[in-house]
């Protein structure tokens, strides 16, 4: 063979093997393309989009007022005479908006409600229409204590009248006094804005009468009071103590007093709530545990200008609950204080009209602002985490110019 058909022969044999391998690699991206096409076009299931995870933390929220005694004297409920019966309304307007803005709203009434069929009467056995309730719960009070050194004043009647007109009332918890042991160990539980709660009230003395059973009044004792707080303990969020006890007209603090706060915070008491005293006490913190050791008097006709200001505590409860650990935490905060006033002079021409402080005048009371002062002082005099509202300019001013005419 010549050297130029040799020479034809290798670039023939070269080109052939270019055309096989160039042929393979067309064939491959062509099955990959194909491949490729078919993934594209494939069906696809329906994905969902990763939702957030839910926050395993729950808040809530409540806020609460605390007022003191509903003390009726014989001046207050003949003021209040009308024809079928008693219309007290009249006395709470000025403070009626304000209760209305709480969730929980809580007073002691003072002077039983027997009602007027076993006949009224005043100091020092008392006994009260059952029209003085209507105006408390058309002022938005739905918790109150029955429990104090007046309950058994009128005897078994009135506790059996005054039992049976709570008991009808079913926006409203009371406690403190009842008819049965079954309905004494019944306690109360409700819940508000995912909060659930009860209160227990208790009194310290009974005027040195003797109970005729062990239902009608709620004597206080260490080991009576802890089976009843460990009995619900567990199924509320918030648990509140009323306490009547202490010593009248006394504006500190007892050390029995102490000792008992200190005693109902160790069982997990969230807000202690006292009365008796009938003149405002300071309020701490003892723990987590709010003590508002006396509210004093909301209405009443006793004698001076400390006996007719009455405490109106306010406070916030908060409480969160981890849906996964179920970790619970609650805490009593902000709490404020604000005070009102029994008009006895009639001055807006109606006797015995409770008024807040801020709303005052010299015509009411003439040395208002001076009573603000040293009751604010009281009030924080244990604790400095303890607020007190301001006095409004409004009525400063008002009294300003009341003052200068007088």
């Amino acid at each position: 063979m010549t050297e130029r058909k040799q020479r034809i022969l290798r670039i023939v044999c070269a080109a052939s093997v270019f055309l096989v391998a160039f042929g393979a690699a067309f064939a491959s991206l062509m099955l990959i393309s194909k491949n490729t096409e078919d993934v594209e076009n494939a069906p696809v299931a329906d994905e969902k989009p990763e939702e957030p995870e839910e926050d395993p933390v729950e808040k809530h929220k409540l806020s609460i007022i605390m007022v003191g005694d509903a003390l009726i004297h014989e001046g207050i409920y003949a003021s209040r005479k009308v024809a079928g019966g008693y219309d007290f309304k009249p006395l709470f307007t000025e403070v009626k908006p304000i209760i209305q803005q709480y969730d929980l709203a809580f007073y002691n009434q003072e002077t039983i409600l027997g009602g007027s069929e076993i006949g009224l009467s005043h100091y020092p056995r008392f006994n009260s229409p059952y029209e003085v309730g209507d105006a408390f719960l058309d002022m938005g009070f739905n918790i109150v204590s029955l429990a104090n050194n007046h309950t058994l004043d009128r005897g078994r009647q009135a506790v059996t009248n005054s039992n049976n007109y709570w008991n009808s009332k079913a926006n409203v918890m009371h406690n403190g006094s009842a008819l049965t042991a079954e309905e004494k160990s019944s306690i109360d539980i409700r819940e508000k804005n995912g909060i659930k709660y009860a209160m227990l009230s208790y009194t310290t003395t009974t005027n040195g009468i003797t109970p005729y059973d062990e239902n009608c009044v709620s004597v206080y004792s260490a080991d009576g009071v802890k089976a009843d707080i460990e009995s619900v303990r567990d199924k509320v969020d918030l648990l509140m103590v009323a306490m009547h006890w202490g010593t009248e007209y006394e504006t500190g603090v007892r050390p029995e007093q102490r000792q008992i706060a200190e005693y109902l915070a160790g069982l997990g008491v969230n807000i202690i709530i006292g009365s008796h005293p009938h003149v405002i006490e300071p309020a701490e913190y003892i723990g987590n545990t709010l003590v508002v050791y006396s509210t004093g008097n909301f209405v009443s006709a006793q004698f001076n200008d400390e006996q007719l200001s009455g405490l109106m505590m306010t406070a916030e409860v908060n409480f969160e609950k981890n849906n996964k650990t179920g970790k619970k935490k609650l805490s009593v905060d902000k709490p404020v204080a604000r005070f009102v006033y029994t008009d006895k002079k009639a001055v807006s021409g109606v006797k015995y009209q409770v008024y807040p402080y801020e709303k005052l005048t010299t015509q009411i009371m003439p040395n208002f602002a001076q009573k603000y002062v040293e009751l604010s002082a009281r009030m924080k005099s244990l604790d400095s985490k303890i607020e007190v509202a301001p006095l409004y300019e409004t009525a400063a001013t008002s009294n300003s110019s009341t003052s200068s005419t007088k």
